[in-house]
């Protein structure tokens, strides 16, 4: 079930009323004319800000003619990082509204290529714009392409689906991030041999494949020493994810390296904590507030960082230019990726 996150657009009618001044006095205080007290002034300014209103993208939006919907197709479940860009969003509404934008969360299984390309589906015609975390299926591909036909502005968030004729990928470069994983994992295995352990979601998530791979590029190319075993899925659940890993580490006592690929990362630590592994080199993504408890605790040694409140912001802001056959500025668009250990944790 969607959830809606704004409302309308607000008006001068809106603000008076929350200040509690009639509207021309909330028209003298924009336009600084005289006549009103400070308190007054006060008060105004304070509505304003608190919801983030803009009187002059308002007043464009309303002679744009019509509002818009975007709908946000979401992973269900306890993803730490997709919730940061779902209470990035939340935090939107002030902006949304003084453009006349629903922003409307559609949670479902994003790993399940069936349910994920009904979700879309059921999208069709109701929304101006859709953003979703895709997996890269036939099916899920298809849906994409079936949006876009219908007049939906379709853009891909975190993970892509490029043989799509979607409009717009919003994320990092993930076989970069993946590579830096890697070199991550070799330099700090440092001169031991053994074995490097890889948890991902799902080899069908572009971004874990993507990350996948370039971590593989540079351990095969770089530290020939450290053999890569076979990737666990574990659909970034905690319980999922903990009990392939512990049977892996119950089978391979020279594992010394591990990448988490995605989400899944209590699972993952408590594994190593319960099988004794704690100096296992551990590497995962994403700064949220367990991985930054265990980076502070030693258990994880780094985190390749992408930032969710730009990319929640860059997929409105995609999104909204392609409603309005407006450019994309590229590099504003642009997501990076930041290296984060214990002693340059933000």
């Amino acid at each position: 079930m969607a959830e809606t996150l704004t409302a309308s657009a607000l008006t001068l009618k809106d603000i008076a009323r929350e200040a509690g001044v009639s509207l021309a006095t909330v028209d003298r205080v924009l336009h600084n004319r005289p006549g009103v007290r400070p308190e007054t002034v006060r008060r105004v300014k304070a509505a304003i800000e608190r919801n983030s209103f803009q009187p002059h993208v308002a007043a464009a939006e309303l002679a744009r003619g019509r509002a818009r919907r975007f709908a946000f197709v979401m992973p269900s479940g306890p993803n730490p990082f997709m919730q940061q860009i779902e209470a990035y969003l939340g935090e939107m509404s002030g902006w949304l509204s003084a453009r006349r934008l629903g922003v409307e969360m559609v949670a479902t299984d994003v790993f399940d290529p069936s349910v994920l390309a009904a979700s879309l589906e059921a999208l069709s015609g109701d929304y101006d714009g859709v953003a979703v975390v895709a997996l890269d299926h036939p099916s899920v591909r298809a849906a994409i392409n079936d949006l876009v036909d219908a007049g939906t502005q379709v853009v891909t968030l975190v993970s892509d689906v490029p043989s799509s004729r979607r409009h717009h990928y919003v994320g990092i470069d993930n076989i970069a991030a993946g590579r830096s994983a890697g070199a991550l994992v070799g330099r700090l295995v440092g001169q031991k041999s053994g074995k490097v352990a890889i948890v991902a979601g799902s080899q069908g998530l572009r971004d874990h494949a993507e990350r996948i791979f370039g971590f593989n590029q540079v351990m095969a190319s770089e530290f020939p020493g450290l053999g890569v075993l076979p990737v666990l899925e574990g659909r970034d659940e905690d319980d999922r994810s903990e009990q392939l890993l512990a049977r892996l580490l119950a089978r391979h006592a020279d594992i010394v390296g591990l990448y988490n690929v995605g989400a899944g990362t209590q699972g993952v630590a408590k594994a190593l904590s319960d099988a004794g592994r704690d100096k296992v080199v551990f590497v995962g993504h994403d700064v949220t507030v367990l991985t930054r408890r265990l980076l502070l605790q030693g258990v994880m040694d780094a985190a390749i960082s992408q930032n969710p409140g730009h990319e929640a912001r860059a997929a409105v802001r995609v999104l909204l230019a392609l409603a309005r056959g407006e450019p994309i500025l590229r590099e504003q668009e642009k997501i990076r990726i930041d290296i984060v250990m214990r002693d340059n944790l933000p």
